[in-house]
């Protein structure tokens, strides 16, 4: 019996999709669940699985190829695998290994997939420490990282280009990376952007993680990290500026009865925003349990579509990167977004003496349309009172 592969129903507002990369080929046995191909779309990587044991038997569209909701893909010849069972357990390392999927490509991330195909790797070499001994992106850094000095000590890193040679590489820009980048352009041309700085003493903060941080990754299972602290503070302010918290539609302003704040994450494939829902009924634990779910699935490229949409306003933290001052680019249809950037000791004068202190400069990139300069100013300030004072953050005050 032949069955067709089809493309998935793609998410809404998603139009079409391209194929990243097919794992099976024609003649090539797969067993029902198996990973076929990846569809890239402009938001997040769909994954297509065999719906039945079987046969490739033919492939219609190559890989680069864009292709639409229903779209044929390919056929499989169902059933005609023999002893499926013994195949299957063949797949599968012997029963004292410690990593129970690692021999196969088709049980990894695309993300992680992509590294290995780039770097021409042997998975079964890789020890995996995710779920159920799954192999993650940072397992396969690691074991690059290892193999480094290995290769250079053997000599098979010494050769260079000649001198003189001028090499360059011609490259399509993934569906991702091309959204990005019109976004980008459509934000600087069709808002009113400014950007307001201010700065903020992060030892109240840095003193009160540190008292508490062992008793509470004891108690929640999860670190206590700046973005939590930043997250309610900003939520505290948009409660106080609605219209920060707000966005224009054509000729009407929206304003959200909820904030839904997006935290730009880096991956390999760009810069995603996955959204943390309801942040005004979560605790500090729920925010960084939260974030942390997200962060590894947008770094194992997992998010849905869902990760992904909404969201009132944005947090992106350059200084992970070591980034002192930057303005932020909104994320539209938001009005405002609020960047993070590097702690750094300088004296400063504090009630006529000088102290060295941990600072931090924000800025507050925002849509004069909609957000007045008074108003993007006192939202910064609020911001960094609660910081500079987080118990303001538990008395609501």
């Amino acid at each position: 019996m032949t069955v067709e592969i089809k493309v998935p129903v793609l998410p809404e507002s998603v139009a079409d999709a391209t194929i990243a990369a097919w794992h099976k080929q024609v003649g090539d046995t797969v067993f029902e669940g198996d990973n076929l191909v990846d569809l890239e779309t402009d938001k997040v990587v769909l994954e297509v699985p065999a719906p039945a044991d079987g046969v490739i038997e033919a492939i219609l569209e190559a890989e680069g190829a864009v292709v639409n909701a229903n779209q044929l893909l390919a056929t499989l010849k169902a059933g005609v695998v023999a002893a499926p069972s013994a195949a299957k357990a063949a797949d599968k390392p012997a029963a004292v290994a410690p990593v129970s999927d690692t021999a196969s490509n088709d049980t990894l991330s695309p993300a992680v997939r992509r590294l290995v195909q780039e770097n021409n790797l042997d998975v079964s070499n890789i020890k995996g420490t995710g779920k159920n001994g799954r192999i993650v992106k940072e397992d396969v850094e690691s074991f690059m990282k290892q193999q480094a000095p290995a290769a250079s000590a053997t000599g098979s890193t010494t050769a260079t280009l000649p001198t003189g040679t001028r090499v360059e590489e011609r490259v399509p820009m993934t569906r991702l990376r091309t959204t990005i980048a019109n976004r980008l352009v459509q934000v600087q041309q069709e808002t009113a952007m400014l950007t307001t700085f201010n700065e903020v003493n992060m030892e109240p903060v840095m003193n009160l993680r540190k008292e508490y941080k062992e008793s509470f990754e004891k108690r929640h299972g999860v670190k206590l990290g700046f973005m939590s602290f930043f997250t309610k503070a900003c939520v505290e302010a948009l409660r106080r500026f609605p219209n920060v918290n707000a966005s224009i539609d054509g000729k009407d302003i929206i304003y959200h009865g909820y904030q839904d704040v997006g935290i730009a994450v880096g991956t390999d494939r760009g810069l995603v925003v996955p959204v943390l829902r309801n942040t005004e009924l979560m605790s500090f634990a729920d925010i960084e349990r939260t974030i942390r779910q997200l962060s590894g699935k947008a770094r194992e490229g997992k998010l849905s579509f869902e990760d992904m949409t909404g969201g009132t306003f944005t947090i992106t933290n350059g200084g992970v990167y070591g980034s002192l001052m930057s303005t932020p680019i909104i994320n539209a249809p938001q009005s405002a977004i609020l960047g993070m950037h590097a702690i750094k000791e300088r004296p400063m004068a504090v009630d006529g003496e000088v102290k060295i202190l941990p600072m931090m400069y924000l800025a507050l990139s925002y849509d004069h349309r909609i957000i007045d300069g008074a108003d993007s100013v006192k939202f910064l300030v609020t911001v960094k009172e609660l910081l500079e004072d987080p118990t303001r953050l538990l008395l609501d005050v």
